[in-house]
């Protein structure tokens, strides 16, 4: 039988420069040994739809993180309005970012039962910065959903201060797993396409999938744009990568 028991609920983590992050942890009830998952959330924040993911990966029995990346904006302040002062501001910078990261790394190699293998994953935003992540930290699995401003500068007016990351691929330090929509423009599909020839080019492991009849945030559920049929094989997709790099 299946033992899916977890516990679930907020905790403090050590982020970029030893700032104090709100963060959401689900890990199993059963004895490890475990990996773990850093689930990035998306522009629109920390929010219940996230937490849910992180609820599922530690269904699947790893130990999933996420930090909240917009917690300095204030405690006691809701994630929408952190979010929103976040836009605001550009987003968060690259430097914070890889050590907010690197801090839920940490932490995740701290519980009982770790084996010390870390995997990331991130949508939309959190997508690029799942990608700088495995260029900036040793990580052992890397997951890019759908994120932007890899390979081209944002569009005109897009809410976030992001470069292009295209620079930093000789710096990947594992494999990495892509899940794009065929009919996104943000990436689109040939700016995947330029930055899967740049891996091949570099030598550096990876498997990038298109689905075809789905766009942008097709793994939202709660969202015009989710695509049940691209989201289920995607999970299948993420589920088989995480089996092969992140068992004891």
């Amino acid at each position: 039988m299946t033992n899916d028991a977890m516990w679930a609920g907020t905790v403090t983590i050590d982020g970029h420069e030893d700032a104090e992050l709100e963060a959401y942890l689900a890990r199993p009830l059963h004895d490890g040994p475990r990996g773990g998952v850093v689930v990035i959330h998306h522009m629109p924040g920390y929010d219940p739809a996230t937490k849910e993911i992180v609820r599922l990966f530690a269904a699947r029995g790893y130990a999933a993180l996420c930090p909240n990346l917009y917690s300095r904006e204030g405690a006691g302040v809701s994630p929408d309005d952190q979010a929103a002062a976040a836009r605001a501001k550009g987003g968060v910078p690259d430097e914070q970012v890889v050590g907010d990261i690197a801090g839920a790394a940490a932490h995740l190699d701290g519980l009982d039962g770790a084996n010390g293998k870390i995997g990331v994953i991130g949508y939309c935003s959190g997508g690029r910065q799942s990608f700088l992540a495995a260029c900036s930290l040793n990580i052992d699995a890397a997951v890019d959903c759908y994120g932007a401003c890899v390979v081209n500068e944002p569009p005109a007016g897009f809410p976030l201060k992001a470069t292009p990351l295209l620079s930093k691929a000789p710096d990947l330090s594992c494999p990495l797993l892509g899940l794009f929509g065929d009919e996104d423009q943000y990436p689109a599909p040939d700016e995947v396409a330029v930055l899967s020839a740049e891996l091949t080019r570099l030598g550096k492991e990876h498997e990038f999938h298109g689905y075809p009849d789905a766009g942008h945030a097709f793994f939202a559920t709660d969202r015009p744009s989710y695509r049940p049929k691209a989201a289920l094989e995607g999970w299948k997709r993420i589920f088989d990568f995480y089996g092969r790099h992140l068992a004891a």
